[in-house]
């Protein structure tokens, strides 16, 4: 019989309840025994309905807790590094969604403090457990289309985030775009070493406003010579548009959007399939879950995670990248962002 593993949230916002639910209703094994927020008070009933013993307004009764074992950090970004900090020096492994932080040399912190702390450091990046997604990767690492030449990404969400969170987020390259420079390290199995990128305010003006982009395409080049085409947008009126291409010496892989049902109605009028998923909950729910079982499951039988620290470090360098390349208009290496 499996150990059980005890565990805390710090946050119950989206995020940090979707992931209690997740566990509580698919992971078996392991108990949430307390859930903190600043907001306490109104996620009471919410957590006993799930069985979780404590809520609490102050995240050290997490850490000061001898029986956790591990924690979620759920919280906004600006906390992230703080808390994965003080976790590890109370001897608790950490899951922590992205990104670590915003600043290179604090992430670099960060990834000493847990090595320091031989805890297990997980980071958020649902999308690589993703079912298409993984499929696409194991295909690549066959060899089964060649050597890799060219790898497209192509991420646009249906509807921009309100705009008090677009001017906290770090801009689209830091929010939005790091999941796709995740899923370019991910297929490619290579680092990136240069970056140009073009954006435009096409969807929002008030986006633009607040210093930020909504359209961006953005072209990579990897060590191994791969070269690499991301494009974004905040606005997708279809739905939730997320599609892949790897293309190689001896052929392609592709993947679709997910969409409700795979039927299509063929009639004397039109050929109609349905729409994408409209929202990233829709879209990657299983993918939530896998993420949270690998993660269990490298705290059980002593597993490197699935999902590193450097994996944690590695988007958070190419979309400062981006951040450059779009403000200077010329191309930028990543050993540029290294080396400020």
């Amino acid at each position: 019989m499996q150990k059980q593993i005890t565990i805390g949230i710090i946050g119950a916002g989206r995020i940090g309840k979707l992931h209690a639910e997740n566990i509580t209703y698919h992971v078996p094994g392991v108990k949430i025994k307390t859930v903190s927020d600043i907001y306490a008070d109104s996620i009471k009933d919410w957590a006993v309905n799930l069985g979780i013993e404590k809520v609490s307004s102050d995240y050290r009764d997490i850490l000061n807790d001898p029986g956790t074992d591990a924690v979620f950090i759920c919280s906004s970004t600006d906390t992230h590094s703080r808390f994965i900090i003080e976790a590890a020096k109370s001897k608790k492994h950490v899951f922590c969604e992205k990104p670590v932080d915003l600043d290179v040399s604090m992430i670099k912190k960060v990834l000493k403090e847990v090595d320091k702390a031989g805890v297990k450091f997980q980071v958020g990046f649902n999308r690589r457990f993703d079912h298409n997604f993984k499929k696409v990767h194991d295909i690549v690492r066959e060899g089964k289309i060649g050597v890799p030449h060219i790898i497209k990404i192509t991420s646009r969400d249906p509807e921009p985030p309100p705009l008090d969170y677009v001017k906290v987020s770090g801009g689209i390259f830091l929010d939005m775009s790091i999941h796709d420079f995740d899923m370019a390290r991910y297929l490619s199995g290579c680092e990136v070493t240069e970056v140009f990128a073009q954006g435009a305010v096409l969807v929002d003006p008030a986006i633009g406003d607040s210093g930020d982009v909504d359209t961006a395409i953005i072209t990579l080049k990897f060590e191994n010579g791969t070269l690499g085409v991301i494009d974004n947008s905040r606005k997708a009126v279809y739905g939730y548009d997320q599609r892949v291409e790897v293309f190689g010496s001896k052929g392609c892989v592709t993947v679709s959007n997910d969409t409700p049902s795979t039927a299509v109605l063929s009639n004397e009028e039109a050929v109609v399939a349905e729409k994408p998923k409209y929202f990233f909950l829709e879209r990657y729910k299983d993918s939530y879950i896998e993420e949270v079982i690998s993660f269990f499951d490298a705290l059980r039988y002593d597993k490197e995670t699935p999902v590193t620290g450097i994996d944690g470090l590695k988007p958070v360098i190419i979309g400062l990248a981006a951040k450059k390349s779009l403000l200077e208009r010329r191309p930028v290496k990543t050993s540029e962002i290294l080396s400020e």
